[in-house]
């Protein structure tokens, strides 16, 4: 099944009005209602931070796990329950105002393009799609729709990162020609694909949970929950989870678009799990914070990073755990992950004079942007294009050693074999 045939059978939902942003300042009693897919693990987390909004009701949950759905009513007892996304929308399309997604990634696209076909606003988790061709159409529809929306991607909105943005513009190093970013998760797995089957539980609706995604027979703390993300047909490994996080910073600051090359070392493909080590290593075009051209190198895993002058830092210090180092023309700006940045000249640390910057919430500012009262700073116009770049570079983990190359404009590599990961078929379920 298409994903354009997937979209086309959305209208079985009925004939759509979008209206515009301004109607939901006059949703019922004044309150924001929303509709949150995936309730446990992160989306319990994505539940209180969107609730915690004076304006917000939470009107539905839906989860295919019986028991973090059980969890959730507790919590909202007036909220009606469901285990199918799609059963919601047909239920509650005129009950609901807004959509929260926080579901595995290859959910990510069917459920928000579905509800976006409704005309609600939509939060979805990062990374936006599991695929580059819904990255796309998400954009696009989004886009000619006018629709509200944020990706999932907390601390775009924080004032460390903010910062460190507005120093890079400020030229507080220059022109910048690399960046380096790193994280030593390992959401990979280099094993076998297992064989055989287990029980389901009775609490997990197992059809529901794979989703669009092939069939495949259920095994016990192999999928869920959890380890989703370790595996091709799900999950983007650590590059598609922590690496939208660390990119976002450089890729606002430098104003950067999509990659032109992209170049993995990792072990051979598996075709089953994501690589559980891996050097990523991107050419960006050029901007007017950068020289000619950009390189950006990734690496993740245990141990990453590997080490290299770039990345020395003043009195032999330690790496971050998780981070970036943005390397300039006149210094260095060390972006440690959740932190504020240090400036380094001549392998010493120097003092920054901070710009004043207010503190924002990403969850209430969605919030706000549905009643009309603030604007969202990573809608899927944005939250797409940085998606596609972290998606190219999952992709080029199929091909290690390869170097590929991505042409901007026909959305496709030069290698044709890579393009058939750019898409997939829905499964009917």
């Amino acid at each position: 099944m298409k994903r354009r045939d997937f979209l086309k059978g959305a209208a079985a939902f009925g004939s759509i009005t979008l209206l515009p942003s301004s109607v939901w300042a006059l949703a019922k009693n004044g309150k924001l209602r929303t509709a949150h897919i995936g309730v446990g693990g992160m989306g319990n987390a994505d539940l209180g931070s969107i609730a915690s909004h004076p304006q917000v009701e939470v009107t539905a949950l839906c989860d295919v796990d019986s028991v973090r759905l059980a969890a959730a009513k507790k919590l909202h007892p007036n909220a009606k329950t469901f285990s199918d996304y799609r059963v919601l929308f047909d239920k509650m399309r005129d009950a609901i105002d807004a959509v929260i997604v926080s579901t595995p990634d290859h959910t990510h696209a069917p459920a928000s393009m579905l509800a976006m076909q409704m005309g609600k606003p939509v939060y979805c988790q990062k990374p936006l799609t599991h695929h580059v061709s819904e990255a796309r159409a998400m954009r696009k529809y989004a886009e000619d729709n006018k629709l509200i929306t944020q990706m999932g991607i907390q601390c775009h909105s924080s004032d460390m990162y903010l910062k460190a943005a507005l120093l890079i513009k400020a030229g507080i190093i220059g022109k910048v020609n690399t960046v380096r970013a790193w994280s030593p998760k390992n959401w990979g797995y280099d094993g076998p694909a297992p064989t055989g089957s287990d029980p389901v539980p009775s609490t997990l609706d197992w059809n529901l949970w794979l989703g669009t995604s092939p069939e495949r027979p259920y095994k016990d703390k192999i999928y869920h929950p959890g380890n989703w993300r370790k595996l091709l047909d799900y999950g983007c490994g650590t590059l598609g989870d922590m690496g939208v996080h660390i990119f976002d910073t450089p890729y606002t600051a430098l104003e950067l678009d999509v990659p032109r090359t992209i170049k993995t070392k990792c072990r051979k493909p598996t075709g089953f799990g994501h690589p559980e080590h891996n050097v990523v290593e991107y050419e960006f075009p050029g901007t007017k914070y950068t020289t000619e051209s950009l390189k950006w190198v990734w690496y993740d895993g245990p141990g990453a990073p590997k080490r290299h002058r770039d990345l020395k830092l003043p009195n032999k210090e330690k790496l971050p755990e998780q981070g970036a180092m943005f390397i300039g023309e006149k210094g260095n700006l060390l972006l440690p992950h959740w932190d504020y940045p240090k400036l380094i000249v001549n392998g010493k640390y120097e003092p920054i004079d901070f710009p004043d910057i207010p503190k924002a919430d990403h969850y209430h500012q969605f919030v706000d942007a549905c009643l009309g009262k603030d604007e969202c700073s990573a809608p899927f116009t944005y939250a797409a294009r940085l998606t596609e770049s972290i998606l190219l570079g999952v992709i080029a983990n199929r091909f290690p050693n390869q170097m590929l190359h991505w042409d901007i404009a026909s959305a496709k590599f030069v290698e044709a074999e890579a393009n058939q990961l750019l898409d997939f078929k829905y499964r009917k379920f």
